[in-house]
């Protein structure tokens, strides 16, 4: 009964704190991760640790959101000895997670490499493509997915996104932050943009002729401007925005603007006429081409 009240406590305090806590937490001393509510599935960065032994204490957080949180039964603040003591565990089990994390990754990159290789070229008449008024590019095609290469900066593949026919997306699962879909020359470049979606970036590239890093979603912008301008120190970097304007915050402008911020670049953002829809440059091309056509 004394440890299941301690659970009981340790369980609200981890709701407190805004995270919903695992089913069942096992009072061994030992670190354990579990998923957080809007996080992506099959993501495991909540953890916590609780022991039973002296007096009951334990730890917990989000690695993604920053949260580190430490509890004991009796609603005393630890000592900085004990303290101390869950820091280092913490460490240790997050340097062992970040290990399973990277091999992970890697046999999920073993999988994505042999899927591309399987895969032959895009064809240009793909429904997709069609739709989107955009070239194939480098994509691949097995059966009728488009096959969307996601890599580092080094050039090395890690990941895929496959486009079916109705445009329904699913990327495998395996390493996201950092990687981008290349299009266009990057061997000497002047100017890079960096956008959201792939048919975004064809668009920017076909439009202007420079090379387009696709980040395939908002909320991989930093993290992929900050590696681009790693490798490229000297660059010329533009966001190339999504303007979602109808959607509470903008989180296309604002996750563009974060990252020019961090990384010295600059942001532009499509404008569209009154009442029109759509928010990236390709929905933009497109109200261009139907104005074009009238």
């Amino acid at each position: 009964m004394i440890a299941a009240n301690i659970i009981d406590g340790f369980r609200e305090a981890i709701h407190q704190a805004g995270l919903v806590p695992p089913a069942v937490i096992d009072a061994d001393g030992l670190l354990h991760r579990f998923h957080v509510e809007g996080d992506k599935r099959g993501s495991h960065n909540g953890w916590y640790l609780l022991h039973l032994n002296g007096r009951a204490a334990g730890a917990f957080g989000s690695w993604k959101a920053g949260i580190q949180s430490s509890w004991a039964a009796d609603g005393q603040r630890m000592s900085d000895a004990e303290r101390d003591a869950f820091a280092e565990l913490v460490k240790t089990a997050r340097a062992k997670a970040d290990a399973e994390r990277r091999a992970e990754h890697e046999a999920r990159a073993i999988e994505a490499r042999a899927e591309w290789h399987r895969a032959v070229p895009a064809d240009p008449a793909h429904p997709y493509l069609v739709a989107k008024h955009v070239q194939p590019h480098d994509l691949r095609q097995i059966g009728g997915a488009l096959i969307v290469p996601l890599i580092d900066v080094y050039g090395l593949l890690w990941n895929l996104q496959r486009i079916r026919t109705d445009g329904d997306k699913r990327f495998r699962p395996g390493r996201a932050g950092g990687l981008y879909s290349p299009i266009g020359d990057l061997s000497n470049p002047g100017r890079i943009l960096i956008c959201e979606g792939w048919a975004t970036g064809a668009t920017l590239h076909e439009e202007s002729g420079h090379p387009v890093l696709c980040a395939m979603n908002a909320g991989n912008l930093l993290s992929l401007a900050k590696a681009a301008r790693a490798a490229w120190p000297a660059l010329d970097l533009v966001i190339c925005a999504d303007n979602d304007r109808n959607t509470a915050g903008n989180p296309g402008v604002t996750a563009a603007t974060a990252a020019a911020t961090a990384t010295g670049a600059k942001v532009i953002v499509p404008e569209f006429p009154e009442g029109a829809s759509g928010s990236d440059f390709n929905d933009l091309a497109a109200i261009r081409r139907k104005g074009a056509a009238q």
